[in-house]
């Protein structure tokens, strides 16, 4: 049987407060904002939105991001770390932003927002919640969209041919898994993308829909040594997760660790990280 998370305890799997954490995730999201054609390549009326949520901001770009773009909606982002919050608020002082806003809120308890508040809601990588919770956050979603209004989410699994590095991803999908925040029934993998249309369509969401992209960060390519860097200094910031999950000892991680580094730095490491983004529309 599956562990089951801690009421009211954060389930991000790394130290949210961490600077290295804010710093890794914005440049991750820039790269996944690049690979999926845009911060709405499947939408051809954010131009007519004046209202706009990001579920799990994180250090805020892109909240940011789409402030910069839409300057004549409102975009708000919450995130259950306040330093993060704090970090992201600070952000968009010092660019100006007076159209993105911030807010400490955890996306697993009921929204503090008014009914019909948005015309669309943004998740970006939030399976660090149960799939127990996820009903409930699907219906709060739905109370504070406007009739009509988008919800969408983005997921990723990531693929490489690597010893080391597949085997670090895969400890990490055991310790989802072991800590019942994975949909997978064997832990081999997160299982998140292919419930997305299902969450969705369950909740009662009309014409929902899904659109996949690849970033390929393999050697050669050009975004092989930040997005390297980027997945080397999460399996780095991960390993309390990992340890007390019962996945792996110390020993072991220092090992994989340090081979990941020389795997990445290898002609031939291969990787690709696979994104699928879903939505739908609320109904009346």
């Amino acid at each position: 049987m599956l562990d089951q998370p801690t009421a009211g305890k954060s389930t991000y799997f790394i130290d949210a407060d961490s600077s290295a954490e804010m710093a890794r995730l914005t440049k991750q999201d820039r790269f996944i904002t690049e690979a999926m054609g845009g911060l709405f390549s499947e939408r051809s009326d954010v131009e007519t939105m004046r209202s706009i949520l990001d579920l799990g901001c994180g250090p805020g770009q892109w909240v940011l991001d789409v402030a910069f773009a839409y300057p004549d909606a409102e975009v708000a982002g919450i995130d259950v770390s306040e330093n993060m919050v704090q970090y992201a608020g600070a952000r968009a002082l010092s660019q100006l932003l007076t159209n993105a806003s911030f807010q400490e809120m955890d996306m697993t308890k009921p929204l503090e927002f008014e009914d019909s508040s948005f015309d669309l809601v943004n998740g970006r990588m939030i399976a660090c919640i149960a799939p127990s919770q996820w009903n409930d956050l699907l219906r709060e979603v739905q109370r504070v969209l406007r009739p009509g209004g988008i919800f969408r989410v983005t997921e990723c699994e990531v693929s490489t041919t690597c010893v080391a590095t597949d085997t670090l991803f895969s400890l990490f999908y055991q310790a989802m898994s072991r800590t019942g925040l994975s949909f997978s029934p064997t832990g081999r993998v997160l299982g998140i993308i292919p419930r997305l249309n299902h969450l969705l369509r369950h909740a009662g969401f009309k014409n929902v829909q899904s659109k996949a992209h690849a970033l390929d960060f393999s050697a050669g390519s050009p975004v092989h040594e930040t997005l390297s860097e980027v997945a080397f200094v999460m399996f780095d910031l991960m390993q309390p997760f990992l340890i007390n999950a019962g996945v792996a000892t110390q020993e072991e991680l220092s090992e994989l660790l340090q081979q990941m580094r020389i795997e990445m730095h290898s002609d031939d490491f291969c990787a690709v990280m696979f994104l699928s983004t879903a939505w739908g529309e609320n109904p009346s």
